[in-house]
């Protein structure tokens, strides 16, 4: 199963899955945990287990515990920087598309709405905090970005595996530059667990916040009304400043002796 049939197959299990779901007038509940489930679990278990089987690569080789403790502060620091950067620079382009397409800016400026029920509660936090986590990091780091980087180039790799999973993303920018410092952890380590685990982290940040904090908070930059898009513009552009500076400094810290790595990597794979 090449790489190029991920999406067709993917189609065929969310359309096979959401047949029988109309078929039985399911709720709209229903429909979320199924498909969560084909998206996140069937598909990339049917999906990896036999790439990995084919390409005779056990899982340890790419997903194991060793040097995981001394990156924890790295990545507890970056998942700070990522959300902050992400705020501001969302708010950014919802500055840039309010004057062209203030309808769309409406559209991502939707509150996300909040199941009503504890099970569905419990699951959606399981998807975004373990599932989503998982499946993505196997799909653009473990399997996409080698494939870019093997017809590409290291950067080709990197920056073309970040793209993909930023359209997936309404925070196309914030989503990329994620995906960049991920790639590049993944690159140095060659440990997939250490992207998911901060991947985890980022996405466990990002729902506490939507669960637990006001919806207006923090007050000063925080964006509830199309009109705070131009009035906090300051304060918001003071952070995308900041939080930008931070992760390009984040980026070269991570590039450090990157060809070498991955040359060596390539090597240890041939062997």
């Amino acid at each position: 199963m090449k790489l190029r049939y991920f999406i067709p197959f993917m189609l065929v299990a969310f359309i096979g899955s959401i047949f029988p779901l109309v078929i039985m007038e399911a709720s709209l509940e229903t429909f979320d945990v199924v498909i969560s489930l084909v998206v996140y679990i069937l598909v990339p278990a049917v999906f990896f287990g036999y790439y990995f089987r084919k390409q005779n690569v056990p899982l340890s080789n790419v997903v194991f515990f060793k040097g995981i403790a001394k990156w924890l502060p790295s990545m507890a620091g970056i998942v700070l920087i990522s959300i902050l950067f992400s705020i501001s620079i969302f708010w950014l382009q919802l500055y840039a598309l309010l004057p062209v397409a203030p309808g769309l800016v409406s559209f991502f400026m939707e509150p996300i709405p909040i199941p009503e029920t504890p099970w569905t509660i419990f699951f959606l936090i399981f998807s975004v905090v373990i599932l989503a986590p998982i499946a993505e990091e196997f799909m653009f780091r473990g399997l996409l970005l080698k494939r870019l980087i093997g017809k590409t180039s290291v950067w080709g790799g990197i920056i073309l595996s970040s793209f993909f999973f930023g359209i997936l993303h309404a925070d196309i920018l914030g989503a990329f530059a994620f995906g960049v410092i991920a790639s590049l952890l993944y690159l140095q380590t060659g440990n997939l667990l250490i992207p998911i685990l901060l991947h985890m982290l980022n996405n466990s940040l990002a729902i506490t916040l939507m669960f637990l904090a006001p919806p207006d908070w923090p007050t000063s930059i925080s964006i509830m009304e199309l009109s705070d898009i131009t009035s906090k513009a300051v304060p918001n552009a003071i952070l995308l400043g900041v939080s930008m500076i931070l992760m390009v400094a984040v980026i070269i810290w991570l590039m450090r002796g990157l060809r070498k790595k991955t040359q060596e990597q390539a090597m240890d794979s041939v062997g």
